[in-house]
């Protein structure tokens, strides 16, 4: 096994493409959670865009960082204040450290079935793949139809091919959209052109415990099923030998959270479908993740006042296709438990639960478990094998 930091990071047109690969997921997030939160956005975009960076750096391969989805989505809807956000940020962060220095979280990954992690893939995948065709690629009508079209074809007609990279493609049918709909970068900097540092925080124990309540415990299932375990296992699916832990992982998550809130960052995870969808435009090593950072950074320092304009250069039809694409990839790891009965009736049990119920991931992870080991207890005797 070669050491990460012998490992070489490339900066060719399959790592920019890769680069583009989780930006349907993110940056729609951020935008909601820096309008309704009142965030700095300033500050969110430097910070996100830097643990982007150091994430490639340390790991060389595509480990993005992520929005942390459920409390996005419970900011988004319930308009939570930013302290509250910040206080989340730091206790998920302490949580997730306690169980990864105590030996918890490597318990937790032995314990849960293979069959029980390609589920929690599988509805995920079904999640980013319903808010891609019911939300994103219907956003402008008939024109964002025509968009998707045209962005589907080129995926469909240059899907694997690392000379011509689609999501470069794709994501130039975006900007000539956003071109022809009146975007000017002339316009778009001459309002939005201060560059800015990001701006210092300490939430207060009331924030932290605030957050814990309102926002952490709803994200740590879901985190420990999605950020945590399917992306180990997908880092194993896709980059075999890398020997990267959850251990490794769950340190990240932690020193991540704990850090950002005190730069005015949002609350962070890794993600298997962040790396599924790097890896399914092309990307190979930390050099997508790289670029994508310096996408935010960018943002940060020069285009932070314009956050209308700033969403034009990302059309969400185009990212819907983006984002479904995402999705083919992860709903596709469901396949090697196709030889094995049982383990394919749980795994998409275990998908269909996360899919379709509030807090899903955490029932559907707990349901699949013990319906894997009761047929081990109280069913014939099988071969199956666990994640861990």
């Amino acid at each position: 096994m070669t050491p990460p930091a012998r490992l070489p990071i490339r900066f060719d047109r399959n790592e920019l493409a890769g680069s583009f690969g989780d930006i349907g997921t993110d940056l729609p997030l951020i935008i909601g959670i820096v309008l309704a939160a009142g965030l700095d956005a300033s500050s969110v975009f430097l910070v996100f865009g830097a643990l982007q960076i150091l994430t490639g750096l340390l790991y060389r391969m595509p480990m993005p960082v992520q929005p942390l989805k459920a409390m996005a989505v419970i900011v988004i809807t319930q308009q939570l204040s930013g302290d509250v956000l910040y206080g989340a940020g730091i206790a998920v962060g302490l949580t997730m450290l306690l169980l990864t220095v105590s030996g918890a979280l490597g318990l937790l990954v032995r314990w849960i079935p293979l069959c029980v992690v390609r589920g929690i893939q599988l509805g995920l995948g079904l999640s980013l793949a319903s808010l891609a065709l019911k939300n994103y690629v219907p956003s402008l009508g008939w024109h964002g139809y025509g968009l998707a079209a045209a962005a589907l074809l080129a995926m469909l007609a240059l899907w694997g091919n690392r000379r011509v990279p689609p999501g470069l493609l794709i994501m130039g049918i975006g900007l000539l959209s956003a071109v022809a709909s009146g975007w000017s970068l002339d316009t778009t900097v001459a309002v939005g052109f201060a560059p800015r540092l990001p701006e210092f925080h300490a939430p207060g124990l009331q924030d932290i415990l605030a957050g814990f309540l309102l926002l952490a415990l709803p994200q740590i299932p879901l985190s420990l099923s999605n950020a945590i375990i399917a992306t180990e296992r997908t880092v194993r699916d896709l980059f075999p030998g890398r020997g990267i832990t959850v251990r490794q992982i769950g340190l990240t998550y932690s020193a991540m959270n704990i850090a950002a809130p005190f730069l005015g960052g949002i609350p962070v995870c890794h993600g298997c479908g962040g790396l599924a969808g790097h890896y399914a435009f092309g990307a190979r090593t930390g050099g997508s993740v790289i670029i994508y950072g310096t996408l935010y950074l960018a943002l940060g320092l020069f285009l932070s006042g314009p956050l209308h304009e700033v969403l034009k250069l990302f059309p969400l039809p185009i990212l819907g296709v983006m984002l479904f694409f995402e999705a083919l990839t992860l709903v596709g790891l469901v396949r090697d438990q196709a030889n094995r009965a049982r383990d394919m009736t749980i795994a998409l049990f275990v998908g269909l639960i996360a899919f379709t119920l509030a807090q899903g991931f955490l029932v559907a992870l707990l349901l699949g478990t013990f319906a894997y080991y009761g047929f081990r207890r109280f069913g014939k005797p099988h071969d199956e094998r666990a994640a861990g």
